[in-house]
């Protein structure tokens, strides 16, 4: 027989996060912690559940429209005007999708021909590359370091720029270190896009979860707009990961191919979903505010846990994880984590996940009470001791 599967899909490694939820769930253990996925533990709040319920009660189950409902649409735009100063249009430059992977994945394939290069700085989000290479385009790693905060500098985008370059996937706040692009790193990187004429997708999901300054989209710097693909949804800041929704803005060229794939490949994204996405982009700052400052201490809560542990850890300043060093420990980040998992019943994420500059690191998320933290920073800090203790002997 002919072999059934492509060998580009096989050659692809399966996502290490998801592994390792998996393993907690096969092991049906009510003592394991899991620090593993990036899921708030908040309900997504009544009013917007409410709206979602009343869409159904009025038999709003069909289909919408492939970009999405223009009520929903001219929310989003809204939204970006007010926090980034940046005007879209809502009928041509706004397309709705299923969450922001899906996003990613049309917006890569939208603008890329084989062997155009897509950067991707790493450690970052795990369906970056796999979608570059199921585009068919090459992607091009920038290992971002842990002395610049993880921050991706004018020079490593220089040394990394070739004459097919074609997209720079811009992943901040970032997953899974926690890092900021503040406006002073996204105005040096700029000069070096707009100089050799390349695209940016910028993936904003965790733009309202940032603790030191407000978030700035690379799309409001000067230039920018017309060659940024801005990304970003509602499962991060509103605890709508279930709805699956998303959004992107960005030229009407571009916005008009993805939405050609996007009608093939999904039609339109879920109608109750929308109108419920609707309600949180109206009302729903507030709950993003009191999320965010949850969020807060439970950072500054495991920023300090390290520091008492004397676990090398570069402060976070957005999203909700952390990513400590345990390069002193003498093992991969992938035997720490199965140790981990298998001694102290702690699941997290070994930093490899998220590419090869990953190793020596582990992502923890902080989007779980701030209880289980506590128990798990207990664990952490057994696990470690006995360690350091095994060095020694």
């Amino acid at each position: 027989m002919k072999n059934p599967v492509s060998d580009t899909i096989v050659g692809i490694k399966p996502s290490g996060i998801r592994k390792f939820f998996d393993i907690v769930v096969e092991m049906n253990d009510k003592d394991v912690i899991s620090l593993g996925v990036g899921e708030p533990d908040f309900e997504t709040p009544w009013h917007i559940r409410d709206e979602g319920i009343y869409s159904l009660e009025k038999g709003k189950t069909h289909y919408t429209g492939n970009t999405g409902l223009i009520e929903l649409r001219k929310e989003i735009c809204n939204y970006i005007k007010r926090t980034q100063g940046i005007s879209y249009d809502a009928v041509s430059e706004t397309l709705v999708t299923v969450g922001g992977s899906e996003a990613i994945d049309i917006g890569i394939r939208a603008m890329c021909n084989p062997g155009d290069e897509v950067i991707i700085p790493q450690p970052s989000y795990v369906s970056y590359e796999p979608c570059a290479i199921l585009a068919g385009a090459k992607p091009v790693i920038i290992d971002l370091k842990e002395e610049n905060e993880f921050r991706l500098t004018a020079e490593e985008l220089r040394a990394a720029i070739t004459d097919k370059t074609k997209i720079l996937i811009l992943p901040f706040p970032n997953n899974p270190t926690g890092a900021i692009m503040e406006r002073a790193d996204l105005e040096a990187i700029r000069d070096v896009i707009i100089e050799n004429d390349i695209y940016v997708m910028s993936d904003e999901i965790y733009a309202e979860l940032t603790y030191k300054d407000k978030h700035v989209s690379i799309a409001s710097l000067p230039g920018m707009k017309e060659r940024t693909i801005l990304i970003n949804g509602f499962s991060k800041a509103y605890a709508m990961t279930g709805w699956r929704l998303g959004y992107a803005c960005g030229p009407v060229e571009i916005i008009k191919q993805m939405t050609k794939i996007h009608q093939f490949c999904i039609m339109c994204a879920p109608t109750t979903s929308q109108y419920a996405a609707i309600e949180a982009l109206k009302n729903g700052d507030g709950d993003v505010a009191e999320m965010r400052v949850a969020y807060n201490q439970r950072r500054r809560f495991l920023i300090n846990a390290f520091k008492e542990m004397g676990i090398k850890c570069f402060e976070p300043f957005g999203a909700f994880y952390i990513f400590p060093c345990i390069k002193e420990l003498g093992m991969t980040s992938e035997e720490f984590a199965q140790r981990f998992l298998a001694e102290e019943k702690v699941a997290a994420v070994p930093g490899t996940a998220f590419g090869d500059s990953g190793e020596g690191f582990l992502r923890i998320s902080y989007a779980y009470s701030i209880d289980q933290l506590r128990e798990a920073m207990k664990r952490f800090a057994r696990f470690v001791d006995k360690l350091r203790a095994g060095k020694r002997d």
